[in-house]
């Protein structure tokens, strides 16, 4: 029998319009609290940096978040990932809106670690319009005190983090996740980076996800017992 291949679903870019980083962080912690147990919790990119909030609200029994947007503290810009970021910030009314992004642009910011032809089917299945509103709170996180896009590095109910973070990442690079990984590092639980090589920010989705996936397991597996 052969499978059926999956039909992509339909972009709705009003859904995503005005989320912010701290609506999706109470969503997913109101869903958490209905739990019997603290579960693990991964995210990738945006969904790195709601890992972090997450875990800070001490929810979390492990945690890992991968390539994970900066927040609050985490000072270092460089021009990989602001040219990443260009086609949304460039525009200030994109701020709420749901903003797509060309093949080129997902290109450089997700799939420059792949091939072209991988890094075409992976725009054409993955790439949907998604909130700008997000990196706007990212970007001016170090100048608003009152900003969403903060952790609280310092609960001691963290619990263990594990921060991943791929080599040739574009969008975000090493020194933003080494910069998150320090911030996080005098937190009393368990606090460990590691960079996979050769590998943007696709690495998720593309070919190579099953090397992300181990490493997150295994780090999951040493905490929480099933």
């Amino acid at each position: 029998m052969t499978p059926r291949r999956l039909k992509r679903p339909r972009p709705t870019p009003r859904v995503f319009a005005h989320k912010s980083v701290g609506q999706v962080a109470d969503h997913f912690a109101d869903l958490i609290e209905q739990l019997d147990s603290k579960p693990a919790v991964i995210g990738h990119s945006f969904g790195g940096l709601i890992t972090q909030m997450i875990a800070g609200r001490g929810l979390a029994a492990a945690s890992v978040a991968v390539d994970p947007a900066p927040f609050r503290g985490v000072l270092p810009l460089p021009i990989s990932s602001l040219k990443s970021a260009s086609p949304v910030l460039g525009k200030p009314a994109n701020r709420n809106r749901a903003v797509p992004l060309s093949y080129d642009q997902f290109r450089f910011a997700f799939a420059n670690a792949v091939s072209e032809d991988e890094s075409k089917k992976l725009y054409e299945r993955f790439a949907v319009p998604a909130s700008g509103k997000p990196l706007f709170q990212a970007a001016s996180a170090n100048l608003n005190p009152w900003t969403e896009a903060k952790v609280d590095t310092k609960n001691p109910k963290r619990g263990p983090l594990l921060i991943v973070d791929g080599e040739k990442d574009n969008t975000v690079p090493w020194a933003i996740a080494h910069a998150s990984f320090k911030r996080q590092e005098r937190n009393e639980g368990v606090t460990e980076i590691v960079k996979v090589p050769d590998r943007g920010h696709s690495l998720t989705i593309d070919s190579g996800w099953r090397e992300v996936a181990d490493i997150a397991l295994k780090f999951v597996q040493r905490f929480v017992k099933s």
